[in-house]
């Protein structure tokens, strides 16, 4: 282990270069810590002019890594951006960071605190040679004060050292579902307050707590909760001030509270809102928010504020019957998704996560499972703004070390805390696909004190864990008020058409018990085309994984899910193909080929367009197969994704009478001979708006 003495010899081979531009982003830092001295609380970008090195898997054999020079880079950054993304030779290990930084004296009565929003997987933190403390955890944020480790008016040094090796006290214990990217790769900030405050290092939450009781169009009774603390010597009266603002930001509601704050240990304070007609949270149909500022007010002065989202929602799973927000039934159109992407790994922009997440909403999704790790703040806002309900869950998934329990306590309390109060979430997952032979056993145990973090930190939303057999008896399940299940019929086991008769068996009986589909769905390998479905196929070590099985499956498995309102929601797996180092399969390697998107996100597939026929409302035609473009048969098949009621095909100029209905409105298939050599293949329909929509493909004949 890399401690504080090694860390100051790395500082001292600093290069000349190295220096200067950092004491050249020092001129515009101080600027910015000073004018953080005006104001009650300032959160600072501490992203640019980081130095990084990559360290050695054995440092007892190489320590030639020390020698090295530092790059210049900025944060977000992953130190396995390729390696992770091209197969199993990937590097796992240390990673160093550093950053100088000025701490002008005028600072000296304020506190400081380092914010990390997420470093892969295990950080070690270091201010000045002074060993901060440890974080275990690639996904939850983590924050330490720096106010008693800094040099005021002076030159400061951070450094950082991040692991990134599967270890089987930290979940996920391994690498084999998705890659524990190494690296600061989220978000870092400098936070700054006066030393009565809003806590900041409880477990890095933003130190309130919203809660909301008996809403409905009439009213809304919002609860506000508050960690406070002094660090000053002497008892500390303030105004403790909640006001609500709407979406334009003019305020509609204000409250004040007088509370003494003592200078030993926290002060929890709560204060009520009672709003009146409310404007609610609608999901994707009004995602309406307002905003809720807490403030510390000393004399007129604000001490300390913090801002944080307000949604005022109601959200329930019924039985047998499906989501209900706001008392009306909430069309569950489900994806899930995973947070890299390639050549970028994990370390995303806000930009990238942007563009997932209007993806998402292109294709008409009303809510997502967020698998299977707490992910981006940026990820969480958004789904905020626009109206999806998420599943939020913990990587206690796949495999089960015996050795976990603590840190999955950990990372539960992190991501309940940390993400309370975002409107979007109604659901905290427990674990994924693992187990227990017993409902005595390890799992089963460490399940169910999951279950009960969550629901002492979160009384008010449902928890959920995830199986991925069919069957509801199993020994770690039911440790949650939802019980989620992964089925690949078709895929990993029995045929397609086989999900109907397992969800008729739940029906008969389990009628009472929440059941969500949580994962389905099949690989498909843009690059790879079939003129017939596969009749064999090795979903495990197999190379040929055609486009068109993936979309025949989600087809027919969309139609059995819409049919049967004992799911309650389902997620389809996954939204966009991503990495997994271990595999090699569908003639790409280290990748699942699962995704509607592909891993760029520059190509959707025909799953994908199937979907927004079913989920988007806008005016849609799209002609399926088109990678299939090779035809040996000249009686075919042309099959067709849209949600208008009239349209028109044509082969080669002639229009084809008309297609009859495949498994739902949404899909047509016509009956189509084509000639040897090019076919053209086009349709043609008009929305009730009269806007013209048309597609087109171009199939080849070759003769027998």
């Amino acid at each position: 282990m890399i401690k504080s003495t090694e860390f100051a010899y790395f500082t001292r081979r600093d290069s000349l270069v190295s220096i200067l531009k950092g004491l050249i982003f020092l001129g515009c830092y101080l600027a910015s810590l000073l004018m953080a001295t005006a104001q009650s609380r300032k959160e600072i970008d501490f992203n640019q002019a980081w130095h990084f090195k990559k360290g050695a898997n054995n440092y007892a054999k190489d320590v030639g890594f020390v020698g090295e020079e530092w790059l210049d880079i900025s944060v977000p950054h992953t130190f396995n951006k390729e390696d992770m993304q091209l197969g199993k030779d990937f590097y796992t290990g240390d990673g160093f960071y550093k950053k100088h930084f000025f701490v002008p004296d005028s600072l000296r009565d304020n506190r400081l605190f380092i914010r990390f929003e997420g470093v892969g997987s295990v950080a070690e933190v270091y201010v000045n040679g002074r060993f901060l403390g440890e974080h275990r955890g690639s996904f939850a944020a983590f924050a330490y004060e720096l106010t008693h480790s800094v040099n005021y008016g002076e030159e400061n040094i951070i450094m950082v050292k991040a692991n990134n090796e599967a270890r089987p006290d930290i979940i996920p214990v391994n690498h084999f579902l998705f890659p524990l990217y190494g690296g600061i790769y989220r978000p870092v900030s400098l936070i700054v307050t006066n030393k009565v405050n809003i806590k900041v290092t409880d477990y890095a939450s933003p130190g309130i707590y919203i809660h909301q009781e008996d809403v409905s169009a009439q009213k809304a009774t919002v609860k506000v909760k508050a960690k406070l603390e002094n660090r000053g010597k002497e008892l500390v009266t303030v105004d403790m001030v909640a006001e609500v603002k709407d979406a334009e930001g003019v305020p509609i509601e204000t409250i004040s509270k007088q509370v003494s704050i003592s200078p030993q240990g926290e002060t929890l304070v709560e204060q009520e809102v009672v709003m009146k007609n409310p404007r609610l949270w609608q999901g994707v149909k009004d995602p309406y928010l307002y905003t809720l500022s807490t403030k510390l007010l000393k004399d007129g002065k604000t001490l300390d504020e913090v801002k944080q989202p307000l949604g005022l929602r109601k959200v329930e799973v019924r039985a047998g019957e499906g989501v209900f927000l706001n008392n009306k039934a909430y069309p569950m159109y489900g994806v899930t998704r995973y947070q890299d992407r390639w050549g970028y790994g994990n370390a995303l922009s806000h930009e990238q996560h942007l563009e997932d997440m209007m993806l998402i909403k292109e294709i008409g999704a009303t809510t997502i499972r967020l698998a299977h790790y707490q992910q981006a703040e940026d990820i969480y806002d958004l789904a905020d703004s626009l109206g999806f309900l998420v599943w939020a869950e913990i990587p206690f998934v796949n495999r089960s070390s015996g050795e976990e329990g603590d840190n999955a306590k950990q990372q539960m309390t992190e991501l309940v805390r940390q993400n309370f109060n975002h409107p979007s979430i109604y659901i905290w997952g427990i674990h994924n696909e693992v187990y227990s032979n017993t409902p005595d056993g390890h799992v089963a145990v460490l399940s169910r004190q999951l279950n009960d973090i969550a629901k002492t930190n979160d009384p008010e939303r449902l928890t959920g864990s995830v199986s991925g057999y069919g069957e509801m008896e199993r020994p770690a399940n039911l440790s949650g008020d939802v019980q989620g299940m992964n089925r690949y019929y078709g895929w990993y086991e029995g045929k397609i058409g086989d999900l109907e008769q397992w969800v008729k068996g739940l029906e008969e009986n389990y009628p009472h018990y929440k059941v969500m589909l949580t994962e389905y769905g099949a690989d498909g390998n843009m690059d790879q085309s079939a003129e017939h479905l596969p009749t064999k196929r090795n979903p495990v070590s197999g190379e040929f994984f055609p486009e068109n099985y993936q979309t025949e499956t989600h087809i027919q498995q969309w139609a059995i899910i819409e049919d049967h309102p004992y799911i309650v929601a389902s997620y389809l797996w996954n939204m966009f193909e991503f990495a997994v180092p271990m595999w090699n399969r569908g003639g790409v390697n280290a990748r699942n080929l699962k995704g509607l998107v592909t891993f760029d996100r520059k190509r959707k597939k025909d799953s994908f367009y199937w979907y927004k026929a079913n989920w988007n409302p806008e005016p849609m035609v799209y002609l399926a197969n088109r990678r299939d473009y090779r035809r040996t048969v000249s009686k075919t098949t042309v099959q067709l994704f849209t949600n208008l009621t009239a349209v028109k095909l044509m082969v080669n100029g002639e229009v084809v009478a008309s297609g009859r209905e495949g498994v739902n409105d949404h899909h047509r298939v016509f009956d189509v001979q084509l000639k040897v050599g090019k076919n053209f293949i086009q349709v043609t329909g008009t929305s009730k708006e009269g806007v013209q929509l048309e597609d087109k493909m171009e199939w080849v004949l070759t003769e027998n």
